[in-house]
């Protein structure tokens, strides 16, 4: 990797939630604190369509488990991108109907062949790159049916893609990120991770789990937030979504409960 590209309207510090809202109460747990970043601003949704670029750097980026490249245009302008697995510094790239099927290069599904791995793909036409955009992540194009394209995404879920969504060939840089191993608790603290505890190690003030001499059952049927709702097993998807109806095959996640 080198170091980074001078992309100042790129770059900027910005102030980090932190769990809290806009009144200051936490609204998610367990995170605060950390180390502090600059943003690395991408926009996925403006695609540049018919621009040679160039990639002159990859680089490493604290929000994201990808890595990303920055990309000069012949017309002098810089842009940061997510950076494929094997990218290699000076390959040229484009984005456009007609463009090479070759490694980052962004095409519509309907001029994609069968059988290519592809990532940054757009739910809607116009809507900027939504699916399979972690490390290491990559969808495979299985079939094309009218106005329609049938992908299979990283979770193994089958689901129907508009034929003029957008997506870039290739799979997402950083292909190890999940086999990171955290050498010591420090290290969640850097990514402003904060300790969980456990409902049964609390008081049954605190938690519906806590209370109980020594190491006592939870004393329910089944476990529950702090709140008292259902964890553990129930769907928290909505039974009525407007993409039901375009997936085939559910996640491997769904089909083991």
């Amino acid at each position: 990797m080198k170091k980074h590209l001078s992309l100042k309207k790129k770059r900027y510090r910005y102030h980090r939630k932190k769990g809290r809202n806009n009144t200051g109460r936490i609204t998610s747990r367990h995170r605060g604190g950390g180390h502090s970043r600059i943003y690395r601003q991408i926009d996925f949704q403006k695609i540049q369509v018919n621009r040679f670029g160039t990639v002159r750097t990859i680089e490493y980026d604290p929000n994201r488990s990808a890595r990303i490249m920055g990309v000069i245009f012949k017309d002098g302008k810089k842009d940061y991108q997510l950076s494929p697995n094997g990218m290699k510094l000076g390959t040229p790239i484009i984005a456009g109907p007609a463009a090479p099927l070759t490694l980052g290069n962004t095409l519509p599904l309907k001029n994609i062949p069968l059988g290519t791995n592809i990532y940054n793909i757009e739910s809607i036409p116009g809507s900027g790159g939504k699916f399979a955009k972690a490390a290491g992540t990559t969808a495979l194009l299985m079939a094309k049916f009218g106005p329609w394209v049938t992908l299979r995404l990283p979770s193994n879920e089958v689901r129907l893609f508009s034929q003029n969504c957008w997506a870039t060939i290739g799979q997402v840089s950083n292909i190890n990120h999940f086999n990171k191993n955290w050498k010591k608790a420090g290290y969640s603290r850097w990514l402003s991770i904060r300790p969980k505890v456990r409902g049964s190690a609390k008081n049954p003030v605190d938690h519906p789990h806590g209370g109980g001499e020594g190491r006592a059952p939870i004393g329910k049927s089944h476990p529950v937030t702090p709140w008292g709702k259902p964890a553990l097993g129930k769907r928290t998807r909505r039974t009525k979504k407007y993409s039901d109806s375009l997936i085939i095959r559910r996640s491997n996640l769904i089909n083991k409960k």
